[in-house]
């Protein structure tokens, strides 16, 4: 079985009562700007132990109109990650850790206008 670590991440996003029902997303495809969006982007990774253990390195930007609840939701995600990813099972697949690479920074879109605030997560799995 091949795993798409963003498939991974979007389903738990999905299930937490206070993240945004249609905010997570793998693409931006009919997203409309100022849509509060949470977008996932697999930035990398590698086979950490053969036929087991995967590392996935992922981007997490959040897009908002107004700047505090950009950043509050970043920040929620990332607690998400860091607190409570670790240890749960997501399909056939168990999170091991989750580290952070970065912490959510500001970065606004300067064709739309919108405040993002992204960061980066690496996520260790196994495929049961």
């Amino acid at each position: 079985m091949r795993v798409d670590p963003v498939d991974l991440v979007w389903k738990y996003l999905k299930a937490l009562k206070d993240i945004p029902e249609d905010a997570p997303t793998g693409d931006l495809v009919g997203r409309e700007a100022g849509d509060t969006t949470i977008y996932l982007n697999h930035s990398g990774g590698f086979r950490m132990v053969r036929d087991r253990m995967d590392r996935a390195d992922i981007e997490y930007d959040v897009y908002d109109q107004d700047r505090a609840q950009a950043a509050d939701l970043a920040h929620t995600c990332r607690e998400h990650f860091l607190e409570d990813l670790p240890g749960q099972v997501i399909g056939d697949v168990q999170i091991l850790d989750v580290a952070e690479i970065s912490s959510p920074r500001y970065f606004p879109d300067s064709t739309s206008r919108e405040h993002v605030y992204g960061g980066e997560i690496t996520v260790f799995f196994v495929e049961d």
